[in-house]
């Protein structure tokens, strides 16, 4: 037999970012404990439209937890009460009959709010066009094993390309800082031959880009790492500082 739980909703509503924003409540019943949050989300925009109410305008796309779209502060956790999962991947199961769940968007001045749970997140996207690439011509596609990688360094690489740029971390960030974020995108090209040879100009370019945006700085609290859906390390913090270090003193 299924089991379905009845649920309170405080949901913030915001027309856009100049507007004041407020919470709104609603109530949702027979809510299957096997459906994801958003599925949720789907059944309350269905009621509302029902009773000729404008829906809950709030982020998705693959709901397969690569995107990093379904950006949701849940009862106080970014993508919610679970681990390393995005919103789109929590369940139902995760919440107890009756409770009380607030929902929220991204608190962050870098991401204003576009409408309701929606924000702008250009502000990744700017950083990564500040640096987060290779523009170094390397030739054509060389034999897997042209270039040996020690395995170590590969994974680590790959570890840190996980960061789906949900920006969980900025939102978990008493300061709203993004160094998860950047550490993670130096490190993925960093790590690897290719992205050696722009390293220290990367690093400067993007942490500066970050400083302009509003970003706030890092006091390695460590709940970016908690929150981030994708584990990735703040020892990418630590690589991201020595990389800036190294081009401010080769200045």
């Amino acid at each position: 037999m299924e089991n379905t739980i009845n649920l309170t909703l405080k949901v913030w509503r915001q027309n856009g970012p100049k507007d004041k924003g407020r919470f709104e409540t609603y109530k949702v019943e027979n809510i299957s404990t096997d459906s994801s949050f958003l599925e949720m989300m789907d059944i309350l925009n269905e009621q509302l439209i029902k009773e000729n109410k404008e829906p809950v305008a709030f982020d998705h796309d693959c709901r397969e937890g690569i995107c990093g779209m379904c950006s949701l502060y849940i009862n106080g956790r970014p993508h919610g009460p679970d681990d390393d999962v995005t919103t789109c991947q929590l369940h139902m199961r995760k919440f107890k009959d009756g409770e009380t769940v607030t929902i929220e968007p991204w608190r962050a001045a870098a991401f204003p709010v576009i409408k309701d749970l929606m924000v702008d997140r250009t502000a990744f996207d700017k950083i990564i066009a500040a640096g987060g690439y290779v523009s170094v011509s390397t030739g054509g596609v060389p034999d897997a094993n042209a270039i040996p990688i020690p395995k170590v360094d590969a994974d680590e690489a790959m570890d840190a390309a996980s960061c789906i740029g949900c920006g969980a971390c900025v939102a978990a960030c008493k300061n709203s800082s993004a160094m998860l974020f950047v550490s993670a995108k130096v490190s993925q090209l960093a790590l690897l031959p290719q992205g050696r040879v722009e390293a220290k100009a990367r690093a400067k370019a993007m942490i500066a880009k970050m400083d302009e945006l509003g970003f706030g700085g890092c006091t390695n609290t460590g709940a970016c790492e908690v929150e981030c859906p994708k584990g990735v390390s703040i020892t990418n913090i630590a690589r991201l500082n020595r990389q800036y270090l190294a081009a401010r003193f080769s200045e």
